[in-house]
């Protein structure tokens, strides 16, 4: 008996494993069992193809905004936006502004680095020159989806990290706000022209159609003993459709009509960019902002960070007339350069959503499909990190209720990691805790 029960237990293994078989644009289930009960109810392999995905992006801007304009009141079409956030007037109602929310741990140690090296995980961070963090949200997300698309996630930088010890606390925390574990900040790509090819240049060697279904018919195979002799007329069957199915695509090949969800763009709709980091940070921001886009509109990934300047940032504006003051200095100031600054870095995040935005899927946009997190390690340039400026853009597949302001200053709950509990639920990723948070935010 218990050698049964442990022959039940590997073949359980061995099925879950191949619950779905996949092949060159069709997907095939394995049927059902009467004499092996290992299947359950898989959510996530019955969730509806005609829909198209939630993508997820988080932008981060080091150094805070300016103090006095960083607003929102009212609501929907009336909203009216402090000037930091004017840029993003034309998606008013497509934008969620969070206030009051805080990350605890970033406030236990010193400035900048300790501020922003748990910005996406809420962990404590190591000192003393150690390298530990956490495992940030988006990271977490791509280890549970990332299998569902070409490049689990995509993480962008436009400001070199900082290989220093600032106060005790490495600088590489100032350099990132991705972590693959809690030791391993993921590697910023600062090339344009690479993060491209890392999207479409493919050095695999190709498979052709009919040699995934040879694979997929020779793993069904092997599985028939494994099952019970009523079910061999079952199985039999099964194996009579993986051959239609072979037929199917050959014609698939030959049709116009597409069934279920596709991408709106199978190829690049722009040239790759020229090797080299860019001198100008308008066109570097720039082109790492179109390749966002590019990635979420050929499904190449749905969850990508771009980080569009270190906290402690060394950035100059010349094209903008502020080039007598690096960005770390400036944010000190509150003066009129600084809001052009802070205005240049929203006008990034206003051409990501007007980019998205135009991309029709469905009934909906891309846009609509989308949550774009804007974020920073501090309220404003003089260290407060007793709340941080947290918009939201885009509608999460329809699950976001935007054209609002919410305000958490005086809740129980005002934790940034609740935010991602509930961010991380939209994206399909359910759990129990994460970070320092046990709860979502109930109006998020």
């Amino acid at each position: 008996m218990q050698k049964s029960t442990s022959t039940q237990q590997q073949n359980h293994r061995l099925l879950s494993r191949r619950v779905m078989l996949r092949g060159a644009g069709v997907t095939m289930a394995l049927p059902w069992f009467e004499s092996m009960s290992v299947w359950g109810n898989d959510s996530a392999a019955s969730t509806k193809v005609s829909e198209p995905p939630v993508r997820m992006a988080a932008l981060f801007a080091g150094n805070g905004f300016h103090r006095n304009e960083w607003w929102v009141k009212g609501s929907g079409a009336e909203m009216q936006l402090g000037k930091v956030l004017q840029p993003l007037e034309d998606h008013r109602e497509k934008l969620l502004f969070v206030r009051g929310l805080w990350n605890e741990q970033a406030t236990k140690g010193n400035i900048h680095s300790s501020q922003t090296g748990n910005m996406l995980s809420g962990a404590p961070l190591a000192s003393g020159g150690k390298i530990r963090s956490g495992t940030s949200m988006d990271q977490f997300i791509a280890q549970q989806i990332g299998h569902q698309t070409k490049v689990p996630s995509l993480v962008l930088g436009c400001e070199k990290p900082i290989a220093s010890q600032h106060r005790e606390y490495s600088m590489l925390y100032s350099s990132h706000i991705s972590w693959s574990s809690p030791t391993t900040p993921t590697p910023l790509e600062l090339y344009p022209a690479l993060a491209f090819d890392r999207l479409f240049k493919d050095n695999t060697a190709t498979i052709t159609d009919r040699s995934v279904l040879d694979r997929v018919l020779k793993q069904a195979k092997s599985l028939r003993n494994k099952i019970g002799y009523n079910d061999r007329a079952k199985f039999d069957e099964y194996l009579n459709s993986v051959r239609e199915v072979e037929a199917r695509i050959e014609r698939a090949g030959k049709e116009q009509r597409l069934q279920g969800w596709r991408p709106t763009l199978a190829e690049p709709n722009m040239d790759r960019p020229a090797d080299g980091i860019p001198q100008d940070i308008e066109e570097h921001m720039r082109l790492m902002c179109d390749i966002l886009v590019l990635a979420f509109q050929t499904d190449t990934t749905r969850v990508c960070t771009l980080k569009l300047n270190n906290d402690h940032s060394s950035l100059r504006f010349p094209h903008i007339g502020v080039d007598y003051m690096i960005h770390h200095l400036l944010s000190h100031t509150d003066n009129d350069d600084w809001l052009k600054v802070n205005q240049f870095f929203t006008k990034q995040l206003a051409y990501v959503a007007k980019r998205l935005d135009a991309i029709q899927e469905g009934e909906r946009t891309l846009l609509d499909n989308s949550m774009i997190l804007l974020c920073s390690s501090m309220l404003h340039g003089n260290h407060d990190n007793s709340q941080l400026p947290i918009v939201l853009l885009g509608r999460g597949g329809g699950q976001l209720k935007t054209g609002r302001s919410l305000d958490y200053r005086e809740k129980p709950n005002r934790k940034m990691c609740s935010l991602f509990l509930s961010m991380m639920d939209k994206m399909g990723v359910h759990l129990d805790e994460f970070g320092d948070s046990t709860e979502r935010l109930s109006e998020v």
